[in-house]
This record gives structure tokens, sequence and C-alpha cells, in this order.
């Protein structure tokens, strides 16, 4: 039997074949790094680092963070930190963005069925057709490149979530260790500022004590009362800034801290902190490779660029094939007889004439598009530069600022004991004391601070320079994801 809309199988292969053949071209703008706009090398490197030292990001954060505590705390946020399981889940959806994209190339086969009846052109009368087979619904032939450019730029972007993703671990990596040396600092000062109160608080008793004898005047009564309040007041200051880092640390575990953590910290001082490694800095060129952030941004620009393939590509010609395969006949019973098989071939093409310059818009937005993404990828870099420079900065001053804030407590506490001594023995007014007393409590602040600041730039240090994130990590993580989804 024959059919109109039917054609012999060499005919109709003919144009599939020739579309095919041709397939291929690309307008994807040839991609080329732009240089990197930071010097060569950074003005605070240290020589003085040891030939031994290693590069951040080959150092696993459990053998750069070595307190047993602090390697549970970072193992608890990398399994339940919420920022993390989205950019994981921003990963999935983008790999799924780009299977889509991926499928675009391939040909929908979808199975049909169809029973029509309908008068006949040649004598009027009504007849029967039925017809089962699979069908191909508008397959675009990629002829200009339009569909692989649009998925080289999924791929694109899938390759920047998951640089985002590495970026996201090592920001929580180093946020935990920071937060978790805040809060043994924030008991170091709870502790300094309990000491200090008491100390305070026997001083007004001394001073009422001398001053029912006559021996001092209400005036130096008045002062220890007053400075004594001051310290009252440092101390619940403290308290409540003690509870709020706690809570900042508690939503990057995304659970609550454990006991027997919560316990061991009154006994912990920075001065005890387990050491970190030195690290080996390297140059800004090595940044490029290291730290994920430039990789995602250096991976936003390429599918900016093959956005501009895409965008080129929508001036010229679609092609695309609908086509079927399977039985025809008048009758229901015969649809599986011999001589019933049949298919149909319907090439399209559709070329753009006139779209009152939507093309042109486009093409000139993937360019400004692309143009933004250059900039962002500068910057990241120039950014990233900067971080480097001012840890390493922190690092070469820091030592220094601490060896002399210590040398002055020493100092600051032996004039207290002088002052008051001498002020016991009448020599000195308790002018002298307060004086002392408050240089003395300041002195000793600054010094738990700059110690918690030496140490938070070894943790920033070890964050710019690329490390926190590992293939071990993400593995672990995966899991975690995996169980908690279940």
């Amino acid at each position: 039997m024959s059919h109109p809309n039917l054609l012999r199988p060499g005919r109709a292969l003919a144009p599939l074949a020739l579309s095919l053949a041709l397939a291929g071209c690309s307008f994807i703008p040839t991609y080329e790094r732009p240089a990197a706009p930071v010097p060569a090398g950074y003005a605070q490197a240290d020589s003085a680092t040891a030939s031994s030292a290693k590069a951040a990001a080959d150092i696993d954060w459990k053998d750069y963070f070595t307190d047993p505590r602090l390697q549970r705390l970072v193992g608890m946020a990398l399994g339940n930190n919420r920022d993390l399981r989205m950019a994981m889940l921003n990963v999935e959806q983008t790999r799924a963005q780009f299977q889509i994209k991926s499928a675009d190339e391939y040909p929908t086969v979808a199975g049909i069925a169809n029973a029509t009846r309908q008068p006949s052109s040649a004598n009027g009368r009504y007849g029967n057709q039925f017809q089962v087979g699979l069908g191909v619904s508008a397959w675009e032939i990629d002829f200009f490149g339009r569909i692989g450019a649009l998925k080289e730029q999924a791929l694109a972007q899938y390759l920047a979530s998951q640089e985002g993703r590495k970026a996201a671990q090592i920001s929580l990596v180093a946020a935990v260790a920071s937060g978790w040396l805040t809060l043994m600092a924030d008991e170091e000062l709870l502790d300094l500022s309990r000491r200090t109160l008491a100390t305070r608080e026997e001083s007004v008793k001394l001073t009422q004590l001398r001053l029912e004898h006559g021996v001092s005047s209400e005036l130096d009564n008045r002062l220890a009362a007053s400075l004594a309040e001051s310290a009252r007041a440092t101390y619940v200051q403290q308290q409540r800034q003690r509870m709020l880092d706690e809570n900042a640390l508690v939503l990057l575990l995304g659970q609550p801290l454990p006991d027997d953590i919560r316990a061991s910290l009154p006994s912990s001082r920075l001065l005890d902190a387990a050491p970190m490694q030195p690290l080996s800095v390297g140059l800004p060129s090595d940044l490029l490779a290291r730290r994920p952030d430039i990789r995602q941004a250096e991976q936003q620009l390429i599918g900016a660029n093959a956005n501009i393939g895409a965008a080129r590509a929508a001036f010229f010609p679609r092609i695309a094939l609908t086509g079927s395969v399977g039985t025809v006949s008048n009758e229901l019973s015969g649809l599986f007889k011999s001589g019933a098989w049949a298919f149909s071939v319907a090439p399209q093409l559709t070329l753009p004439l006139f779209d009152a310059g939507r093309n042109e818009a486009v093409l000139e937005a993937a360019r400004v598009g692309r143009e933004l993404a250059v900039a962002q990828y500068e910057k990241s870099i120039q950014t990233a530069f900067r971080e480097v420079s001012d840890a390493l900065a922190a690092r070469a001053t820091l030592a220094e600022q601490l060896q002399a804030q210590r040398a002055q407590a020493s100092a600051e506490a032996r004039r207290f004991e002088l002052s008051e001594l001498r002020y016991r023995n009448g020599v000195s007014t308790y002018l002298d004391v307060l004086d002392a007393q408050r240089s003395l409590f300041a002195t000793q602040q600054g010094l738990v601070l700059t110690q918690l600041q030496q140490l938070q730039s070894q943790v920033l240090l070890y964050k710019v320079l690329g490390g926190g994130w590992s293939e071990s990590n993400s593995s672990q993580m995966a899991q975690a994801e995996a169980a908690s989804s279940k």
C-alpha cells in the first residue's frame, strides 16, 4: 500500500545524513585566560619559612588542626552545616541542568498510536486509518552549534558550582576553627574578669575597714567601689559575648555544642592551643590553581564565553526533523500484516528574518555578560592576593606585638603589687592603686585578644592559600548527605 506522506527509505535518509555530516559548526569565541592583574610576588613574603613547609592546599585540615576537640567540631560542621548542604544541592541541580542540555543533542523518541475517521477526498465516503509506531518530534540538528554552545555553558555552570562547594567547605572549616579559638579566648577573658572582680571587691572591703579606723578617706572607699562595679559590668558583658560566640559556633555546626567539649573549655588557654604547622606561601600565580573561588569565577567566565556562541548561532537557520516509523492500515486487524510498515520524515528549516532586533540585543547582552565575568574573575584574583597579603602582614607583625604585650603585662603586674604595697604603708594615695589596677586589667585583656588574633591569623592564612578541602572530605560529605536524605 502507499501513502502520499510516506517516502522511500533512500530519499528520506538523505537529508538526515547530510545534516549530520555538516553538523558541528561552533561560533564560541576562542577562550583565553585573562592575565592576572596582581604583582608577581608578595611584598610580605617571608624567606625564613622552612624549606620543608607544604602548600596549604596539600595539607588536610585534620593535619593542620590537631586538637581532637576541634577536629570533632569540624567533622560535625561538614556533616550538618546548612550552607554547605545548600552548596552541595546546588551542584546536584546544575548537574541535572547540564544533563538536560546534553539530552537536547539527541532525538526524543516516543511511542505513538492514533486512529482517525474522515471522509475520502475522492468519493466523500468515510474511512478509518490506524497507526502504531515510534515518533521523533522536532529534533533540532545542531548545524551551527547553538545547542552545543548551550551545553558548554551548562557544563561550565556545573563545574563552577563544584568549585563553589569547595570554597564553601574551605570557609566553613576556617570559620569553625576561628569560632573555637574565640570561645577559648572568651573563657580566658571571663576568668580574668572574674579574678579582677574578686580582687576589686577585696579592695572595697579593705578601704571600708581603713575608713572605719580613720586611716583612709571616704573618697578612697568610693573609688574602690566604683572600680569594682566597673569590673562587674565588664564581667557580665563578657558573659553575654561568650553566649553570642557559642551561638555563632552552634550555627556553623548545625547542632548544639557537645557537653563534654563545653565542659573542657574553662580549663583551656590560648597559650596551650595546639600548634599549626608552617605554610609555604608560593607565588600569586599559584592561587589560580589553589583557590576554588578563583576557579569558580573562571568557569563562570567560560560559561559566559560559550553563551556568546549560542547568541551568534541564533542568527542562522535552525534545522529540525519530525518523523515517525510504524504500521498503517485501514483496518485495526491489518496493522501488523506484511506490507503495512511505513515511515515519514518531515524536515523543517526556520530562518530569522525580522525580530525587531531581539537577536542583536541577546548577542550584545552575552558580550557584556562576558565582560562582567572577566571583571569578576580579575576581582577574585585581586581579592585573593589582598587576603594573602593581609595574612602575611599579620604573621610578620603579630609575633613581635605579642612579645611586647607579654612584657608589658609582666611590668604592669609588678607595678600593681608595688602600688598596693606603698598604699598599705601610707606612702602613696589610693589613686595610684586604682590606676595600676585599670592598666593591668586592660593590658591582660589586650594580651588575650592579641593571642587570639595571632592564632586566627594562622587559620586565615591556611584558608586564603586554599587549605581546608580534599577529595576524602568531599566523599565524607557526600555520604553524610546521602544518609541525611534517607
